[in-house]
């Protein structure tokens, strides 16, 4: 059985670590609240400028030949990963290296035993993750969490569209944390490049559209197309933005519980030694005595 001195610096212990993982908890829900509403005011925005692009480029001679568009056989993959630059969040980060793995195995195994198959890292723990398991980090942007912007998320965005256009890599694709609510996360593969064409065009889903352009469609699609990319990259950063603090605040706060817990049986633990040695006393007084008589 531990000594009481012991028990009693594992109480002093765990209560300190109690008191982080609760600060913790507090501080991500702060930055949750205001990660949920950057997300939910990008969401709608977006989405449009993804169906508009996916139909113009479809619809389109210049969408079709704009080197974004170019569909070539695969010989070389991008993969683009957005994780965190921190752990002390769960399983968030493991989550998307997990998909990426099953990904690739999936779709680009033989590519991968040849060393086709690259990443490029948004997030520490991605890139440490990817590089563990032998994948080359073709690129690993770090710190963009610290004061996420949109400037910050073009960079990546730009040099993954300049790989692909000038044919270093044939496909790119997405893999991120999509966030649904506190304590759920949807990892989500998209194709980032070349662009989707709308399957639904013409197709019986939404309905064909005939745009006005305004100068003239070369201009307009060729200034739509970056920008397009660019916001697909920047909402996925900002749905595991939003993901992060919520799986960290979920796990500071089963960390928190747990360490009541350990609390607990520490404090029956100690009663139980503490009574022990007081019995022990007594008993060698009381033994001490009797001799004496």
């Amino acid at each position: 059985m531990a000594s009481l001195k012991e028990v009693r610096n594992r109480i002093v212990s765990v209560s300190s670590t109690q008191q982080i993982t609760r600060a913790m908890k507090m501080v991500a829900a702060a930055k949750l609240r205001r990660a949920q509403d950057n997300i939910i005011q990008m969401r709608p925005y977006a989405q449009k400028l993804g169906e508009m692009l996916a139909t113009v480029s479809s619809g389109s001679e210049t969408g079709s030949d704009s080197p974004f568009g170019q569909t070539r056989s695969v010989e070389k993959v991008l993969l683009i990963l957005v994780t965190s630059d921190r752990g002390l969040c769960g399983a968030f980060n493991t989550n998307v290296i997990k998909a990426a793995m099953a990904h690739i195995e999936a779709n680009y195994a033989d590519l991968a035993r040849q060393g086709k198959v690259e990443v490029l890292a948004i997030g520490k723990k991605g890139a440490e993750g990817m590089t563990r398991r032998g994948f080359k980090v073709n690129a690993a942007y770090q710190g963009i969490f610290t004061q996420l912007s949109f400037v910050a998320v073009k960079e990546a965005a730009e040099a993954a569209m300049a790989m692909f256009a000038n044919g270093q890599y044939d496909r790119v694709d997405l893999i991120f944390n999509e966030f649904k609510n506190v304590a759920t996360q949807i990892i989500r593969t998209e194709q980032f490049l070349p662009i989707a064409s709308d399957p639904a065009n013409g197709q019986g889903g939404r309905p064909n559209i005939n745009y006005t352009f305004e100068p003239d469609e070369e201009q307009i699609v060729n200034e739509l197309i970056p920008k397009s990319l660019k916001i697909q990259l920047y909402r996925a950063v900002l749905e595991s933005n939003a993901s992060e603090h919520g799986a960290r605040m979920t796990a500071m706060d089963k960390a928190t519980d747990n360490a009541q817990e350990l609390l607990k049986d520490l404090r029956l633990v100690y009663n139980r030694t503490r009574q022990a040695a007081i019995t022990k006393e007594i008993l060698e007084i009381v033994g001490g005595a009797e001799a004496l008589a």
